[in-house]
């Protein structure tokens, strides 16, 4: 997730939630579905006039509730079927050590997604890679040669799915 949609949906408030109606809702809940309906199939599915659900469509937009789109990927078919969840220890925590490995992570090939999360660990670095050696090689040279990495956990992904998202 880039940086602007992550520090867009922090700095909403459980009261800017509560300014989405039902309509809103369904319109969210129809595009998790299916992100691709046109704006016809979407107004037809809901029952709403194409330009209102357009409008509330671009109105979700502008305020930051729909944020970009996502394209999925067949990892495998792109030579590179091994997932895995690398979680990333950190000796210390000054912002900017923590701000430039965070930086580095999200500029290694192969890596997906970057979490910095709470807890034991602090980054949590999912990657698709070609094969163990790969794996190996991205956590040697782009993870554990940062200074302020004090351990690495790999974890291999078997299977992913998608959850139902927030309704």
């Amino acid at each position: 997730m880039p940086k602007s949609q992550a520090s867009g949906s922090a700095g909403r408030t459980s009261s800017d939630r509560d300014l989405l109606d039902s309509v809103d809702r369904q319109i969210l809940a129809a595009l998790l579905q299916d992100a691709d309906l046109t704006n016809k199939a979407l107004a037809t599915r809901l029952g709403l006039a194409e330009s209102t659900c357009a409008y509330r469509v671009r109105a979700l937009r502008d305020t930051g509730v729909i944020v970009g789109t996502r394209l999925q990927v067949d990892y495998a078919l792109l030579g590179c079927p091994l997932q895995a969840i690398i979680k990333v220890r950190l000796g210390s925590h000054d912002q900017a050590n923590v701000n430039q490995l965070y930086d580095d992570l999200v500029a290694v090939p192969g890596v997906i997604q970057v979490f910095h999360v709470a807890g034991a660990d602090d980054f949590h670095v999912y990657v698709a890679v070609a094969d163990a050696h790969a794996l190996r090689d991205l956590v040697l040279e782009h993870i554990t040669i940062h200074r302020v990495v004090r351990q690495t956990e790999t974890h291999l992904v078997f299977d992913v799915r998608e959850g139902v998202g927030v309704r």
